[in-house]
């Protein structure tokens, strides 16, 4: 698995622009999987990354985040929990 962390979360704000949003991820983060959608108010994100810290940090900066899910895949495929 190249990408351990599966991570999701909302933004809500003002003026957001998944298209800007996505090629953002494109452009400095490493991973796959990614989803960007919703409105000017509202995205949803899903992505699968190694640095989750940074796609947190850059999601803030757009606006209030919250129903933030990271799980390890890794621990996942060995059945563990946590």
């Amino acid at each position: 698995m190249e990408f351990k962390y599966d991570t999701q979360l909302l933004i809500e704000g003002k003026d957001l622009d998944e298209d800007v949003i996505n090629d953002y991820f494109r452009e400095h983060f490493k991973g796959d999987c990614l989803l960007a959608i919703g409105d000017s108010e509202l995205i949803k994100i899903h992505f699968h990354t190694n640095e989750p810290w940074q796609v947190l940090e850059y999601c803030a900066s757009l606006g209030e985040i919250f129903d933030i899910v990271v799980e390890d895949m890794d621990r996942q495929s060995r059945g563990l929990k946590g």
